[in-house]
């Protein structure tokens, strides 16, 4: 008997399809159901027993991730839990794998809308969006003067900081508009990668001068926190432009406006924040050249979907003792 964690949402939902996937892996369940109040609480006697435990999205967004993640930090039977989404920054997943909990993510699964927003902002950038939306709200018609005609994407140089399920997928969308991209990840090139070529974080610097697009894909770990700092922002070819769907602290916010306001950055495209929501009196709000977004470059109806799919296809994993899908280790928790 394998005890599970999970959420009645859930359970009602996928109930079915769940039982199926503990059949085909030779586990016999029994579901411990979250409560449905934010305030309520599991006894000690029924967390002891938990095994497994599913993070959904159902759990998040109806306010119950304290009471889930009190379940789960008191559950000392705890072995194997699953989460919604693909970061794992947060210092209470270190705590699970300190602790020896296995932790899988569910990873890829937001992967192609988000990298169709980045790619969305870029084009918006590039043609010059942000200047008729203006004009459209002030009902005023204008061109772009001859001093401003949009460059071509075609042959421009793209460089993608970690290449993930998200950052492969930007580097896939970009090559199909004609750029030149260069991923950017510890490990050597794949045959399968998307990209031109792939260089290592130690020559990131080095390439920023030559980049009119870079694209920040890559978990915050205390080797990508403020990786694009003041330094980093003088180094870009001047115009060069940013898409961080990361996470903000990626980026020294003060650094990044100062940039933008003097014109070295070109523009730049924000879903992620150094403080979330974004206040009201950053200066990001108003910039002509800046598209902000709340955070939201995943939403897409098809994610609830895929994230089930990962959950169950490692049920049947974790019953046959066989490699779970976006297992992640102390070691790599912070790639790129």
């Amino acid at each position: 008997m394998t005890v599970f964690l999970l959420s009645e949402a859930f359970l009602h939902r996928d109930g079915e399809a769940f039982r199926a996937a503990c059949d085909r892996g030779g586990i016999r369940p029994e579901v411990v159901l979250l409560p449905d109040d934010p305030d309520a609480r599991l006894s000690p006697q029924v967390v002891a027993r938990v095994e497994v435990a599913f993070f959904s999205g159902d759990i998040f967004a109806r306010g119950l991730g304290r009471s889930f993640f009190a379940a789960t930090q008191g559950a000392p039977n705890l072995r194997w839990l699953h989460v919604f989404h693909a970061g794992v920054d947060n210092p209470v997943f270190g705590r699970f794998l300190e602790r020896g909990v296995r932790l899988t993510t569910s990873s890829g699964s937001t992967a192609a809308p988000i990298a169709r927003t980045a790619i969305t902002g870029m084009l918006m950038l590039s043609r010059g969006f942000p200047a008729w939306l203006d004009a459209q709200r002030r009902r005023t018609w204008i061109q772009h003067p001859p001093s401003a005609i949009p460059d071509d994407l075609d042959g421009q140089v793209m460089l993608v900081v970690g290449l993930g399920a998200i950052g492969s997928e930007i580097a896939r969308l970009a090559r199909v508009f004609g750029l030149h991209v260069i991923g950017i990840r510890r490990s050597p090139r794949r045959d399968d990668d998307p990209v031109d070529e792939v260089r290592p974080p130690s020559e990131l610097l080095g390439l920023l001068p030559s980049a009119d697009w870079l694209a920040l894909a890559c978990p915050l770990t205390s080797e990508t926190r403020r990786l694009v700092d003041a330094g980093a922002l003088a180094a870009l070819k001047p115009g060069a432009r940013i898409l961080n769907i990361a996470r903000g602290e990626v980026i020294d916010e003060t650094a990044l406006i100062a940039a933008l306001e003097r014109g070295h950055v070109g523009g730049a495209y924000l879903d992620v924040f150094e403080e979330e929501p974004l206040p009201p009196t950053s200066p990001l709000w108003e910039m002509a050249n800046v598209i902000v977004t709340p955070h939201n470059s995943a939403a897409s109806t098809g994610n609830e979907e895929r994230v089930r799919g990962y959950f169950l296809r490692n049920i049947e994993a974790w019953g046959r003792g066989e490699p779970l899908v976006n297992e992640v280790t102390a070691s790599d928790a912070g790639g790129m």
